[in-house]
């Protein structure tokens, strides 16, 4: 097949999962066209079957704000004219979705369009008044809609109204590029080998509740000697290392800041954290999970379709920061019952999230619209 996929081009969890999916779809031998507005950063070199599409950025005197959608539309339509798409994937429903539609339109009603949708673009985004109705139809417009949760498609039922059937086809991992690290030297670059180590990967905006994690580590530091890794950039890292350094825990957190090779973290850490306000899947803890590592996050969202409470780790109440704190330290201060979860966590992964298991459904998803 002949798939375009469009997405964004950051460190969130739909361009990961659009990037790896395309790869793993060209691995497969089907030609894939990613289109972005910059090029996905895990799409890395040159690769058999993988073309990139940059969408332009058009800057105009009289525009307050460029029209990204537009340019996406052309580039999907001029695209499918030249290479003869058979579909086109919109990871994220907002602005692509709305493309993806404008494009098919424009050729006739080829090609179909399937809608993935992440989260963010429903919960947050999606269902605000000045987007929900062109959401709405938009996805309602798809000839397949996905979401990545039962969580995130029931959410989009009841506060966008979309009558579209949604199917589920869960996020993925690479088992064998997510998987425990034996190199004690890497570790050692972060803490020694008996100093438990926690991480946490995000974009660190303000619905990952960073400040919540340095609040808990700084009760935790007080009972146990921790090391806190953090990985991402965005808008709240400033605060959480003031929050650090006020709270004397400086020394013991490293910003690592954005990071490509995320596995290799993972695969050395001990404890994985995410205590967000929401998260319709949880891509970062599935990763973390196949590295063997317990995760201790927040009871929301699609984050117990993902973690077994008590088995592959912990969930807590958002804000928490004592239960948090809590049920970090009973991880710190056990290394067998971290390595006990930890399997079990791997074992979850791999049994029900593998690339390869996931990959097939969206295949016969794109089949049934050729």
């Amino acid at each position: 097949m002949n798939i375009g996929i469009v997405c964004y081009p950051t460190y969130g969890g739909s361009g990961v999962v659009a990037t790896e999916l395309g790869v793993a779809l060209a691995d497969r031998g089907h030609e894939v066209h990613f289109f972005s507005s910059a090029r996905p950063f895990r799409l890395h070199g040159f690769r058999k079957n993988v073309f990139y599409h940059e969408v332009p950025v058009v800057h105009y005197a009289l525009f307050e704000h460029t029209p990204y959608t537009l340019t996406i539309s052309s580039t999907l339509h001029e695209a499918q004219q030249i290479y003869g798409l058979d579909v086109i994937h919109a990871h994220y429903a907002i602005p692509h979705a709305a493309a993806a539609y404008m494009a098919k339109q424009m050729g006739g009603g080829k090609p179909p369009v399937v809608t993935t949708l992440h989260g963010t673009d429903i919960t947050l985004v999606g269902s605000h008044p000045a987007y929900a109705p062109v959401v709405k139809f938009t996805i309602d417009q798809s000839d397949r809609v996905t979401a990545v949760s039962q969580f995130l498609a029931d959410a989009t039922r009841e506060r966008i109204g979309v009558t579209k059937p949604i199917r589920v086809i869960p996020n993925f991992v690479n088992g064998e590029l997510y998987k425990r690290q034996g190199c004690t030297m890497k570790r050692e670059h972060f803490a020694p080998c008996d100093v438990p180590i926690i991480a946490h990967v995000s974009n660190f905006r303000p619905v990952k509740r960073i400040p919540d994690l340095i609040a808990a580590f700084i009760k935790l530091r007080r009972r146990i000697s921790c090391k806190l890794l953090l990985v991402g950039d965005g808008p709240e890292r400033a605060r959480a290392e003031m929050d650090a350094h006020r709270g004397g825990v400086l020394d013991d957190v490293m910003f690592l800041g954005n990071q490509a090779d995320v596995h290799e973290i993972l695969g050395v850490v001990d404890i994985y954290c995410l205590p967000s306000e929401t998260e319709s899947f949880g891509l970062s803890a599935l990763e973390a999970m196949a590295c063997e590592v317990p995760v201790v996050a927040s009871r929301v969202g699609g984050l117990p379709e993902v973690v077994t409470d008590g088995k592959c780790g912990y969930l807590t109440e958002v804000g928490n920061t004592e239960e948090l704190s809590q049920r970090l330290w009973e991880l710190c201060s056990d290394r067998d019952l971290r390595r006990q979860m930890g399997k079990a966590a791997r074992a979850r992964a791999l049994e029900l999230f593998p690339i390869e298991k996931i990959v097939g459904q969206y295949e016969a998803v794109y089949e049934e619209l050729l």
